[in-house]
């Protein structure tokens, strides 16, 4: 997961491959709960790993609840529809809705000592109709703060079960599926009726709720979706095991990918069209803008199909969080798209039609927004002309894209579904970088998102952006380029240490490091499976970081240094890493050699005093004998070698900044190189 400040995302041209998707929010946290409420075990397995379940998760270990977990499955020991204890508890729920919700209404039907609070985003979004309700069935609950909105207090219930329970269904779903979840625990000795006030929204979210319900036991009879019976003596019953579905909301994201970029289509693993979400609709949308959508039990492929996409006019109550997806799509249409009926997006997160109407107002677009409504208008394609250009249309044409594309910083709202919606934007016609300001935001839903999104993304590589940090042996160049890198999400390269671990490669396969086996040594070379991560260096899933440090493997590096095939070969190798979202290298020839074109160059300087006594610490702190003087000797003569060799000399580029780091910090170095770069960014 990016935990960066910002992600910059380059001008993206394509996408192609395979994606697998974390399991689904809504049907994670809701068999948390009911296993919770069980008795006996519940294994649970493909379960979300995301903010929101680690709030679930918490809080059923404060309820004393047996919660193991083993990856991505998790065993729930129940509480058989019984507290375990009686103490106070304060529940911390992020901004968890899924989570808030229901549990706020389990626990009042229980009662206890009870306080449930979150981020202040939390505390501003609406849970006074279920709380009406709840207080409708006895349950005591208290405002500690503003009037309809968390945090909360919860008593001890009087339950009153003689009457339907009222609710209101137009705010969010969410209040209907706490109830649903919460009142077979009163239902033991009569039936319990819930009826819905005003039209219900998001349905599809219920028809999650009632078939897992279903699989714990509880048989809730329907009328139409406004009166539901909880039937007396029921009872939950854990399934003994389940598995979580994938995340159709997060399967949005990718098919629009699909939709939008050109190459072999996506293929999405983990979720298909039989899919118990209601946000696998999207696929229906997603059609009718023109994406071509095959699929089979557990998967979907998605290529692009019609060219620019279709503006299309759509009632979203039934996709209420994928529908986000459509506004960005909407973007690469050839007349408006308009979208109905989300008032719910007011409540989430963040105001969602506000955000999402701002955010593409700042790519370049026209967008009109009602109470419940959201118009997008298109921006050019590149590839084909607008309708008001095209034979028979006129000046008028409402259909024509109104603007053009805009490099735009987008604030994400500490909403997930934000950041990931708008990554699309950097398939752009015009090749425009786009930044997402705090990416780590997705680990509600999808920690992982942009990872997979850059496995299957491809640009050319002058888009991929590098940052070069040269200099002389022991200037400190290894720490600021893995610092930056870390600071930007961007991959790292230390080339000086990939001829350290050729040698002892070749060593570990048996190979003499001299001229009758540089072909062996080069062939190995240029598939070597090395990776860099901070300090750590890893060939394939060993950590030889030690093992390349020392003497001896100084000398080899040396020895398969002078062998041009290798060098060749580890050329190619270099280049490799110039990865999405980006590259830091560091060496002697990063901004001389392998990449001259780089954006950002920088030479790293400092005096040989002072890089002796950096070196001699170092040697000293992994239980190396030293002495300064031999040291810095040492360094000046490596100074001078590497300044007068005949391939790739050590020198500045004549574009790089020089930065003597002799009087700074770690941390001023990585601050100006920083400062550097945000200066040469369009944002």
């Amino acid at each position: 997961m990016f935990s960066t400040a910002f992600l910059d995302l380059p001008p993206l041209q394509g996408a192609s491959g395979t994606v697998t998707l974390p399991g689904s929010k809504s049907i994670s946290n809701r068999v948390l709960l009911l296993s919770a409420l069980c008795q006996g075990t519940t294994v649970v397995h493909d379960l979300l790993d995301s903010d929101d379940t680690r709030v679930m998760l918490d809080a059923l270990r404060q309820l004393q609840c047996g919660v193991d977990v083993q990856g991505s499955t998790v065993t729930i020991t129940g509480l058989g529809g019984q507290l375990a204890h009686h103490e106070p508890i304060a529940f911390f729920m992020g901004n968890a809705g899924t989570a808030m919700r229901p549990l706020t209404a389990a626990l009042a039907v229980l009662g206890g000592d009870f306080s449930l609070s979150g981020v202040a985003r939390m505390h501003e979004r609406p849970i006074g109709d279920l709380v009406d309700a709840l207080r409708l069935l006895g349950c005591q609950i208290d405002y500690l703060g503003q009037q309809g909105f968390p945090p909360l207090h919860i008593g001890q219930p009087h339950l009153k079960l003689d009457a339907p329970i009222q609710v209101r269904g137009d705010v969010s779903s969410q209040f209907l599926t706490a109830l649903l979840m919460a009142l077979p625990l009163a239902a033991q000795h009569s039936p319990i009726v819930i009826e819905v006030v005003g039209e219900l929204i998001s349905k599809p979210y219920i028809d999650i709720t009632l078939n897992l319900l279903a699989r714990y036991g509880i048989a809730v009879e329907r009328e139409g979706w406004q009166r539901f019976t909880i039937p007396a003596g029921s009872r939950y019953q854990s399934p003994g095991s389940i598995h979580v579905e994938a995340d159709a909301s997060s399967a949005s994201y990718f098919i629009a990918l699909g939709a939008i970029a050109s190459g072999d289509g996506i293929r999405i693993q983990g979720v298909g069209a039989a899919s118990i979400q209601g946000d696998i609709r999207f696929i229906d949308a997603a059609t009718q803008m023109g994406a071509h959508v095959t699929s089979g039990p557990n998967w979907l492929q998605v290529q692009r199909g019609a060219w620019p996409l279709h503006g299309i006019e759509l009632d979203c109550n039934h996709i209420p969080d994928a529908a986000m997806t459509l506004a960005v799509m909407a973007l690469y249409a050839d007349s408006p798209t308009t979208l109905r009926n989300i008032a719910s997006w007011r409540v989430k997160e963040t105001d969602r039609i506000a955000a999402m109407a701002t955010e593409c107002r700042k790519l370049g677009a026209t967008v009109e927004e009602g109470p419940d409504w959201l118009r997008v208008h298109p921006l050019p394609t590149g590839q084909h002309a607008p309708r008001s250009a095209q034979a028979g249309a006129t000046t008028a044409d409402t259909s024509a894209p109104d603007g053009h594309w805009q490099r735009a910083s987008i604030h994400t709202y500490d909403d997930h579904r934000v950041a990931m919606c708008f990554s699309l934007a950097a398939f752009n016609a015009e090749q425009l970088p786009v930044r997402i300001e705090d990416p780590q935001c997705v680990a509600k839903t999808f920690p992982d998102y942009f990872e997979t999104l850059f496995s299957v993304a491809h640009t050319d590589a002058s888009h991929i952006p590098v940052i070069c940090i040269d200099g002389p042996t022991a200037s400190g160049k290894g720490t600021l380029a893995s610092r930056v890198a870390q600071a930007l999400g961007y991959h790292y390269l230390d080339s000086g240490a990939l001829y350290r671990v050729t040698a002892y490669a070749a060593r570990q396969a048996g190979l003499a490091l001299d001229t009758a086996h540089e072909p062996d040594i080069a062939d190995l070379a240029r598939s070597l499976p090395v990776r860099f991560e901070g300090d750590t260096v890893w060939l394939g899933t060993h950590d030889v970081s030690d093992a390349i440090r020392t003497e001896e493997a100084g000398m080899n590096a040396s020895k398969v240094s002078v062998l041009p095939a290798v060098r060749t070969a580890l050329v190619a190798l270099q280049h490799s890493f110039q990865r999405l979202p980006g590259l830091l290298a560091d060496g002697r020839d990063m901004g001389t050699v392998i990449f001259p074109h780089a954006p950002l160059k920088v030479f790293l300087t400092a005096s040989a005093a002072q890089r002796a006594e950096r070196r001699h610490k170092q040697l000293i702190s992994k239980g190396f004998s030293a002495t300064l003087d031999i040291l810095r000797a040492d360094l000046e003569a490596r100074d001078a070698r590497d300044s007068s060799r005949s391939v790739a000399p050590l020198k500045p580029a004549q574009d790089a900044l020089q930065l003597d780091n002799s009087a700074l910090s770690i941390e001023a170095s990585v601050d100006q190189v920083l400062a550097w770069w945000k200066a040469k960014q369009p944002f």
